[in-house]
């Protein structure tokens, strides 16, 4: 049996993203090990749950300070000496170069990564976009030399990578549909009466929350009693939507807030449609629980967001930041609101079909070797 180290940038995400692809490798009779910066007590007790122990590393999620990163890389080739794992899988942009980096440096004989999206890095504009996409794009490259399989969760992250040569062959590219959901705890549930959607993601404006408002807005002049519902936190990045835009948006009417969810189930199963107006995703985790809960969606066409839509099957897809788009998208279902429960069926369908996390952790863990 393999000790294997999983290294994330949100401890959240250990639990919420990657719990049950850990436990799956804890029933498997592997030591699993979780390492991400400063987890909470109840995150740290939820691993110890279902059997994993919980490392911290000092690693800025967000920031661009060198200084730090460079303490952050020297933190993870000390923890590797120390924990001496078989395995490294690690997943976002830090923990995938700098956990790749310190693996290499230290001897770790099978290294992996997963990419969950290609983020702020590589769509920020200007000369200090330039540089640092081409500093990550570097980075990318001489990290990902090392790793045995490199797991994409939709083709066009794939092929960028190929595209910029990041990969060193073919070969270690494997394309799993995102980090699954599990059918059976976002289970179907019935709609609510009053028409209404919902947006849950950090709050960012790359998550098309503007967008979303902006619609909202159109859409209550002619139809007030239609319900917009937001979920979600502020972020530090830079693309992150201010509180006073939030405050203002809530005290117009235009949305209710509800602020973040350690459960989302109940926001979910009191919309009639999910909405994602994202410009990119990796596979958006959000959209799989509406569909497996048996929402209709309406998202973006764009890398991430169009694999979880077949158009006028489960859902409509949509051009990002295209707000006009996302008004002519949601009135469809309130002039026609029959589309609501045979779209709803359809996704819970797909979800079951193409999206359960059981058959994406199985396809994660024999590429591995370790099933």
């Amino acid at each position: 049996m393999a000790r294997i180290l999983v290294l994330g940038s949100f401890a959240e995400s250990l639990i919420n993203f990657r719990g049950p692809l850990l436990k799956s490798m804890v029933e498997l009779g592997h030591s699993v090990v979780g390492c991400a910066p400063a987890a909470s007590l109840e995150i740290q007790q939820k691993l110890s749950e279902i059997g994993v122990e919980y490392r911290d590393i000092p690693l800025d999620r967000t920031g661009l300070n060198p200084l730090r990163d460079i303490r952050a890389a020297c933190a993870l080739v000390a923890l590797f000496h120390e924990v001496r794992p078989d395995v490294v899988l690690s997943y976002t942009i830090k923990p995938v170069i700098y956990g790749s980096l310190a693996a290499r440096w230290t001897g770790v004989p099978a290294i992996y990564s997963m990419i969950t999206g290609v983020g702020y890095a590589f769509s920020v504009q200007g000369v200090k976009g330039y540089l640092v996409s081409n500093l990550v794009r570097f980075l990318y490259k001489l990290s990902l030399n090392s790793n045995r399989k490199v797991f994409f969760q939709n083709p066009d992250d794939r092929n960028l990578f190929q595209e910029f040569d990041l990969l060193r062959d073919a070969d270690q590219a494997v394309l799993v549909n995102g980090s699954g959901v599990d059918v059976g705890h976002f289970q179907q549930a019935a709609f609510p009466a009053m028409t209404s959607f919902l947006l849950i993601a950090r709050l960012l404006r790359d998550k098309g929350v503007i967008e979303f408002v902006q619609a909202a807005r159109v859409i209550k002049e002619q139809y007030p009693e239609v319900i917009f519902r937001l979920v979600g936190w502020i972020d530090q990045s830079p693309m992150a939507i201010s509180e006073n835009d939030l405050k203002q948006w809530a005290e117009e009417g235009v949305i209710e807030y509800m602020g973040k969810l350690d459960d989302v189930r109940p926001a979910i199963a009191n919309t009639t449609v999910y909405v994602l107006p994202s410009y990119r995703e990796g596979t958006p985790r959000t959209v799989l629980e509406a569909m497996a809960m048996g929402r209709p969606i309406i998202t973006t066409d764009a890398p991430g967001c169009r694999e979880t839509v077949q158009e006028g099957l489960n859902g409509f897809l949509v051009l990002p930041r295209d707000s006009a788009a996302l008004v002519s998208a949601m009135k469809r279902f309130i002039i026609q609101p029959h589309l609501t429960r045979s779209m709803g069926m359809e996704s819970r369908r797909l979800a079951m079909e193409k999206y359960d996390v059981r058959m994406v952790n199985g396809v994660i863990l024999n590429s591995m070797g370790l099933a």
